[in-house]
């Protein structure tokens, strides 16, 4: 990690330990959001981590802004900040500039008016829309919108756009894969942080929590889920690291391969943290269910398991490799 890098994390995660608490991520359950939160990001620069100098930003790489993923997931922040920052990541890949009011995200098989399950609309300005043919960005001022919200209570609107795009452009094969690799990569660094987070009240909540006279941590079905655990979030944040170092050219087999891998994360996180917690994990006073709400939501939002299930099965058919070979192969090998 750079210096700069670091010092960046600290100041961020400053921030959301001074204002995300419990009670502030539930105001979601009221239809409200961190507004204060955002304003403060927004006051000391944060919004703008990777947007180009040249363009009123800090000119922050794409390394910086994801690891700040990881921070938002951990402390389920009640605001689009990943949404935002990564459209606009999107926005430059393809020559565009960023947008300096709130901005939102979108993927669409096609050119669509009604763009369902769209994340904090009610609240941005513009959409950015990403189809295998175009980017897209609506203006949000005339839209029609549909307020709803996924498990976790954050909003995922249906829009239905009624004025003509503010940005049109083309995209070939390469760069839309290349949108869909960072988005995915954006959902698999935040749900990280919120798996690290998930992990963290179970293995507390197991040493806090007697059972005839002593810790539940020491029973060995207790000792067996969290083993489980660890051995997830290890796994999890590995695949997180190696993403961020790699972020300005990852493959695509690594980022396919690491989406698939945390639909288990997932499963095993949030179930085997409900099994230690019991009944209170799910209840209004706990804060568990705030993490795993959002790892059952963020796995079925924007880029799914099964988008990259098709593209690695046709990567290794279209190999002149023995299919064997190129599952098993260590990218030395590959490389000779």
């Amino acid at each position: 990690m750079s210096e700069m890098k670091e010092m960046l994390l600290e100041v961020v995660e400053k921030m959301l330990k001074d204002k995300v608490e419990k009670e502030d991520v539930d105001v979601l359950e009221q239809g409200q959001w961190g507004e204060d939160l955002w304003r403060l990001l927004e006051e000391n620069g944060m919004i703008n981590i990777a947007v180009p100098e040249d363009q009123d930003g800090a000119g922050g790489d794409k390394e910086d802004l994801f690891a700040v993923y990881q921070l938002i997931g951990k402390y389920a922040a009640p605001i689009p900040f990943v949404e935002h920052t990564l459209a606009n990541v999107l926005l430059n890949e393809v020559g565009e500039v960023a947008q300096q009011t709130l901005t939102t995200l979108h993927i669409a098989s096609s050119v669509e008016a009604t763009l369902p399950f769209v994340p904090w609309a009610r609240h941005a300005e513009q959409v950015v829309v990403v189809t295998p043919e175009k980017l897209i960005v609506y203006p949000l001022a005339d839209a029609r919108v549909k307020e709803t919200t996924n498990i976790a209570s954050e909003p995922r609107d249906t829009v239905e756009v009624t004025t003509a795009p503010a940005i049109e452009v083309a995209l070939d094969n390469a760069t839309y894969k290349q949108l869909i690799k960072l988005i995915t990569a954006a959902t698999l660094i935040k749900t990280s942080g919120a798996i690290d987070k998930a992990f963290d009240l179970t293995v507390r909540f197991s040493k806090e929590r007697e059972q005839f006279g002593r810790p539940i941590h020491r029973f060995q079905l207790v000792q067996q889920h969290l083993a489980l655990m660890a051995g997830e979030q290890a796994i999890m944040n590995v695949a997180a690291e190696n993403i961020l170092a790699t972020l300005e050219a990852l493959e695509t087999n690594d980022i396919g391969y690491a989406r698939l891998r945390l639909e288990d994360a997932n499963r095993v996180i949030a179930a085997s943290a409900h099994q230690v917690h019991a009944a209170i994990g799910v209840t209004d006073e706990h804060s568990l269910n705030q993490y795993t709400r959002r790892i059952w939501s963020w796995r079925d939002e924007l880029v799914k398991a099964d988008y990259w299930k098709k593209e690695l099965v046709q990567e290794v058919l279209a190999s002149t490799t023995d299919i064997w070979t190129a599952l098993t192969a260590s990218k030395q090998t590959q490389n000779v």
